[in-house]
C-alpha cells in the first residue's frame, strides 16, 4: 500500500489538512541578522497595517479561501501558485497578483514575496514526498519563514496541524500513527519560525480535521493542546484572517476546532476555552 494511497485514506476519515530546506542554519543566521535590524517594525500594529499580503498555497482548500477572505478585508494579495489554471484563475481577480512558481523553490518565494508585509502560508496536503524525498509541509513552508525573514516581512501565519508539537498528545494514536511523517514535517516548520524568527511577530494555527461543507461560523481558536474535533475549512480560513489582524495573537500556538460539530475523534465531547481574538 503506497504513502500517498495511505494519506488519502486517513485525509478522508479525519479530513486533510493536516513544507521548507536550503542551507537553514546559514539563511536563519543571514535573516536573524536582518531581523535585528527591523526589529522594531515586526512587532508594531496589525490589522490595516498590512496592505498586501503574501499568500502560499492559496490555489485551492483552506488558501483559497483566504484569498477571498483577504480581499473582503481590503487587502491586497500576492499568490505564488505553480499551474497556469491557478494563475489565469487569481489573477481574473482585483487586487490579486498571481506568480507562477514553486514553493519548493526558495528563489520563487523569496521573488513572490518581495513588497509583502504580511504572510500566510497554509501549504501541505498530506500529499507525501516528492521524488526528491521532500515534503512541501516542511521545504515549502520553510521557504516561506526563510523569505519573510530575509525580506524583514512583518508577520506570519503559519497554518499547520492539531497533532505537531504540544498537540501531539490530542490526536487518537490510531490517526497519528498513519499521518505521524507529515505531521512530522510541519512540527519541522513550525520549530524553524519558533526557534530562529525570535523577532518575528507570528502566529501558529493548528486546525483539526477539515471539512468542506459550509462555514459554521462557530469555530474557535483555543489555547488548549488537548482540543480536538473537526472544522470546516471555510471557517479556518476565517479564523486566518482574523488572526493575522489581532494584536493578541504574536507569538502564540493556537489549535481550531469547530464545538458544534460531532467528531469521532472526540467522542465524549471535551470542550476547550476559546481564544480571544481583538
Amino acid at each position: 500500500m503506497s504513502v500517498k494511497f495511505i494519506l488519502a485514506a486517513a485525509s478522508f476519515s479525519l479530513a486533510t489538512a493536516f513544507a521548507p530546506t536550503t542551507n537553514i542554519f546559514q539563511i536563519h543566521s543571514n535573516a536573524y541578522h536582518l531581523q535585528k535590524q527591523s526589529a522594531l517594525f515586526m512587532v508594531q500594529g496589525q490589522g490595516d497595517a498590512y496592505k498586501k499580503v503574501f499568500v502560499a498555497g492559496g490555489s485551492k482548500g483552506v488558501g483559497r479561501i483566504v484569498v477571498d477572505k483577504l480581499l473582503e478585508e481590503g487587502h491586497k494579495v500576492v499568490a505564488l501558485v505553480r499551474s497556469d489554471e491557478a494563475l489565469n484563475e487569481l489573477s481574473s481577480l482585483e487586487d490579486v497578483t498571481a506568480i507562477k512558481g514553486d514553493a519548493m523553490e526558495y528563489k520563487d518565494v523569496e521573488g513572490a514575496m518581495d513588497g509583502c508585509d504580511a504572510a500566510i502560508s497554509t501549504l501541505g496536503g498530506g500529499s507525501g514526498a516528492g521524488e526528491d524525498g521532500k515534503w512541501v509541509d516542511y521545504v515549502g513552508n520553510n521557504n516561506v519563514i526563510e523569505a519573510a525573514g530575509i525580506l524583514g516581512v512583518t508577520r506570519v501565519v503559519l497554518v499547520t496541524s492539531i497533532g505537531c508539537g504540544s498537540s501531539r498528545e490530542a490526536t487518537p494514536p490510531s490517526v497519528y500513527e498513519v499521518l505521524k511523517n507529515v505531521l512530522l514535517q510541519k512540527e519541522k516548520a513550525e520549530n524553524v519560525l519558533i526557534k530562529y524568527y525570535t523577532n518575528m511577530n507570528w502566529t501558529i494555527i493548528r486546525p483539526g480535521g477539515l471539512v468542506s461543507d459550509t462555514p459554521t461560523g462557530k469555530a474557535i481558536l483555543t489555547e488548549d493542546t488537548m482540543a480536538i474535533g473537526s472544522i470546516r475549512r471555510g471557517d479556518v480560513a476565517d479564523l486566518v484572517v482574523r488572526a493575522l489582524s489581532s494584536k493578541n495573537t504574536q507569538k502564540k500556538i493556537l489549535s481550531a476546532v469547530d464545538p458544534s460539530i460531532q467528531s469521532s475523534a472526540n467522542p465524549d465531547g471535551r470542550s476547550a476555552e476559546a481564544f480571544a481574538l481583538a
